[in-house]
């Protein structure tokens, strides 16, 4: 997770207890779920949802909120199953739809979510 949120987005490293907080609540499956990707007993890559709902559709989705593989693992297909794991999960468990956001400069993800069949949506993402 330090990878993720200091390496790769630049951010604060946050408390552990914060980060072990988050953790536990994945773990319960209520709010959300994280998939891991593992290779030779090693951690490579995860992939988080977390569970919403849209008015519009008045249904519950999931928001993929992080899709992460350390470099040494990408190009691989571990984004691709951690993807599609994702997608599995969410139609199987009867959401509605998978969102997603991404880094406006982080072209090599939107290559990957295009590939995927993803497509940018129709509405800004904003935050404050």
């Amino acid at each position: 997770m330090y990878q993720y949120i200091v390496d790769f987005y630049e951010r604060p490293k946050p408390p552990i207890d914060k980060v072990h907080q988050l953790i536990d609540m994945l773990l319960e499956g209520k709010k959300g779920i994280q998939f891991v990707a593992e290779k030779e007993g090693d951690l490579v890559g995860f992939a988080t949802l977390y569970f919403s709902f849209s008015t519009t559709k008045a249904e519950q989705i999931t928001v993929m909120n992080d899709l992460f593989v350390i470099e040494k693992a990408r190009g691989t297909g571990t984004a691709q199953q951690l993807f599609e794991t994702c997608q599995t999960f969410t139609k199987e468990n009867g959401f509605a739809h998978m969102s997603w956001v991404t880094a406006a400069d982080n072209k090599r993800a939107q290559r990957f979510y295009q590939k995927m069949g993803g497509s940018v949506g129709d509405w800004l993402n904003y935050s404050i």
